[in-house]
């Protein structure tokens, strides 16, 4: 049996965070919660995920700026699919973000808790594992 996909959800908003963190559980998701970008980042590479969900605007790093760090060569979390979990829509932010490595975005205001579930559901259908289970 496979094991739970593992997601790091990045959010300086409490509420957010929460609510988010207990969808995904719920729907058998393995999260890991980060409170600003300085964490979301010492997470990102102290172990593997399957997914990194990152808001932009965070204090002490941006979420581009852990965006541009996870992506550098030697970095655990190089390869990991990272999704923008946003409201920032700056066309200028996003083009940035693709440029460094993003995989796509979705936008808070835009998608119920619910929906944001199925949109990582989708993600994860279209991907192939980001590592290989030893049988």
């Amino acid at each position: 049996m496979d094991s739970p996909k593992r997601i790091l959800l990045v959010e300086d908003e409490f509420f957010i965070r929460d609510l988010y963190d207990r969808y995904l559980k719920k729907n058998g998701y393995d999260v890991v919660t980060a409170i600003d970008g300085e964490d979301g980042y010492q997470k990102a590479m102290s172990t593997s995920f399957d997914l990194i969900l990152l808001d932009i605007m965070m204090p002490k790093m941006t979420g581009i700026e852990v965006l541009e760090k996870i992506k550098q060569d030697g970095s655990i979390a190089k390869n990991t699919p990272v999704y923008l979990l946003t409201n920032q829509v700056q066309q200028s932010i996003i083009t940035e973000a693709f440029k460094l490595g993003a995989e796509g975005y979705l936008i808070k205001a835009q998608l119920l808790p619910k929906q944001i579930v199925e949109e990582i559901k989708n993600i994860f259908k279209n991907k192939q594992p980001q590592q290989e289970i030893a049988t």
